[in-house]
């Protein structure tokens, strides 16, 4: 029997693993290693982040991207754009030197059993573990607008479905949504020869600015305090407090995590989008049908409280991924059921060390963001959620 199952090798799997290893745990380490970015990210796409704010964890910190670049050659540089293949490469190196051996294997089922969990896997083997920290990224909680639910993946897709932009070929297509996932999608699909137009129920496309310096004036530093999430006191508190967000009231965390860091685009993408993608503000989906040629006609409510049809060839879904354990099919249904929810949704409640309702269940990642806030939705919440996860897997051991 081990002491720990990893499931999910992306940066948070990656980095609870190698907290863990280096406690001296005896684990297993379950999933394809940086899945999100080498099999759901377009080639062309850059990390928002910046690099600094972007290291997975290990104890003794000797495994950065800054590190990683160093040995491959390239500069991790602020305020320069790093591209996502460096970035996946950087999490399969960091998985080669940090975490202990990842087992490509697709976990199907986790089961409670006595004093322990059973975790099986798709090619009919299984294991024990004392303890389980489920890590299992954004992919299992994509979102489609319910208006957009029915029609078939021949005519509408998430976002993240699509490695090479070019298969659109000249084809017109919708892409719906105002974040960076929706900017950036319409402007590759822009650059790869495809007819993109963007629809969005916000009135207006917001952008980041450029990033302030790293190095600045006392005074300026104390005024506008940069974080590994954007600059301001009240962006600083709730990314470097992520402890101090959890112990909020319900009401203001949810709040919170809803609404911090909204949806906006980076700024270096800004010049490539537009005057080249056209967009229709302000509108919102209403109805959904496939046309008898083949085509997808979208019923829109308009700004001033009418609807207008518009047809088009494809619709990408780019509305991001809502944190819903219902989702999380691997889980046992009976224990799943069982789990005490953070607030009004529908992610777990969670210890300060992230431990559930259910003795020796951890989570991480996106699942986490309603108990700890938006940290959690960023590569830059590894370290917090690694050393607390892995502590409080190791009281749970030895009691």
């Amino acid at each position: 029997m081990y002491d720990l199952a990893v499931i999910g090798a992306g940066p948070y799997g990656l980095s609870v693993a190698a907290h863990a290893a280096a406690a001296g745990m005896s684990l297993r380490v379950f999933g394809r290693t940086m899945a999100s970015w080498r099999d759901h990210m377009p080639a062309g796409m850059f990390l928002k982040s910046e690099p600094w704010a972007s290291d997975l964890s290990d104890p003794g910190a000797k495994y950065t991207l800054a590190d990683y670049a160093a040995v491959r050659g390239f500069e991790a540089a602020h305020g320069r754009p790093l591209p996502i293949a460096d970035f996946a490469g950087y999490g399969m190196w960091f998985a080669e030197h940090a975490a202990p051996p990842v087992e490509e294997r697709t976990v199907t089922r986790v089961v409670p059993s006595t004093r322990c969990f059973r975790v099986e896997t798709a090619d009919g083997d299984g294991i024990e573990a004392r303890t389980v920290a489920l890590a299992v990224g954004i992919m299992p909680f994509r979102r489609v607008p319910e208006p957009l639910a029915a029609l078939p993946p021949s005519l509408c897709s998430h976002s993240s479905g699509h490695l090479d932009p070019s298969g659109f070929g000249d084809l017109d297509v919708t892409v719906v949504g105002a974040g960076q996932a929706a900017l950036e999608t319409a402007t590759l699909l822009a650059e790869h020869g495809a007819r993109p137009q963007l629809v969005a129920r916000t009135d207006r496309i917001r952008w980041n600015t450029v990033p302030l310096p790293q190095r600045r004036g006392r005074l300026s530093t104390l005024r506008t305090p940069l974080s590994g999430l954007g600059s301001g006191w009240t962006t600083w508190a709730w990314s470097r407090l992520p402890g101090a967000v959890g112990r909020l009231p319900t009401g203001p965390r949810e709040r919170l995590t809803a609404g911090a860091l909204g949806p906006a685009g980076a700024w270096w993408l800004r010049d490539r989008y537009e005057q080249r993608v056209p967009e229709l503000l302000g509108h919102s989906l209403r109805r959904a049908s496939v046309r008898d040629d083949g085509r997808v006609r979208l019923e829109l409510n308009t700004p001033g409280g009418g609807t207008r049809s518009l047809d088009t060839g494809h619709v990408v879904a780019a509305t991001g991924f809502v944190p819903d354990l219902d989702r999380l099919g691997l889980l046992d249904p009976g224990l799943r059921q069982a789990l005490r929810r953070a607030g009004t949704g529908r992610a777990p409640a969670l210890t300060p060390r992230f431990e559930s309702s259910c003795p020796g269940l951890f989570f991480a990642g996106l699942l986490t963001a309603p108990t700890f806030g938006p940290a959690m939705r960023f590569v830059y919440g590894t370290a917090f959620t690694a050393d607390r996860l892995v502590g409080g897997v190791r009281r749970r051991l030895r009691r």
